[in-house]
């Protein structure tokens, strides 16, 4: 019978026994065997849906006064590019006020509401030049028959960039005004937001005797001037 020759290795075994060598590559294609499901398995990265990217669009806040937050916040909801509006006081000296303290015009908080919007689908400009139209800027801690500073009209921006918006908004809307405009233009302060029935209170009383005497007949003299988008 022919004599079964055991087959050569090409590696070098550098002074190893055969039988090390053999242990060496079972221990190596066992820890293959063990990564490689594992590899395999592995999930692909997470692709980006149009839904995530949504979720990262980038926003804006501007923060203004101009009488009665009720008033206000029902303007503004009504433009595409709002993602919210939010009714709340600042620019006063007193830690979390509440309406009824805000109302007494001691705590030196102004009405007032913050806008986030989509600065791709409405800008900060736009937004000011809808502020002016809203409201009169030209009546000091009054709307009319709302009194107070409570009252003002007031223009808080959060950057440079905007503080620069409203000063150049201000001049260009002067001359559609007979008296001079003491909307005031500061730095925002601390926002605290009202209490949960101030939110939406047109939208959730559109009865209520304010809402109907004076919102109502505003949000349509707005929209007959093509200020306002119609319901």
């Amino acid at each position: 019978m022919k004599k079964v020759t055991e087959p050569t290795f090409s590696v070098a075994l550098s002074g190893q026994s055969r039988r090390q060598f053999m242990m060496q590559q079972a221990l190596l294609l066992a820890g293959i065997c063990t990564i490689f499901p594992t590899i395999m398995n592995a999930e692909e990265p997470k692709k980006e849906t149009k839904d995530d990217a949504a979720a990262w669009t980038y926003t804006e806040k501007a923060t203004l006064g101009g009488g009665c937050f009720w008033c206000v916040e029902a303007v503004f909801e009504r433009f595409q590019g709002v993602k919210s509006v939010v009714s709340g006081y600042a620019g006063g000296k007193v830690p979390n006020p509440t309406y009824k303290q805000v109302c007494g015009g001691d705590t030196g908080h102004a009405e007032v509401v913050q806008v986030e919007f989509d600065p791709s689908k409405i800008t900060y400009s736009q937004i000011l030049e809808i502020f002016w139209a809203a409201h009169d800027p030209t009546t000091l801690n009054r709307q009319g028959a709302d009194t107070g500073t409570q009252y003002r009209s007031v223009i808080m921006y959060h950057s440079e960039a905007q503080k620069k918006a409203a000063e150049e908004s201000k001049k260009k809307a002067q001359p559609n005004f007979s008296s001079p405009i003491v909307t005031e233009i500061v730095p925002v302060s601390i926002f605290y937001k009202a209490e949960d029935y101030h939110q939406d209170y047109f939208k959730n009383n559109p009865n209520q005797p304010y809402c109907a005497a004076v919102i109502g007949p505003k949000l349509l003299k707005l929209e007959k001037k093509g200020i306002l988008p119609a319901r």
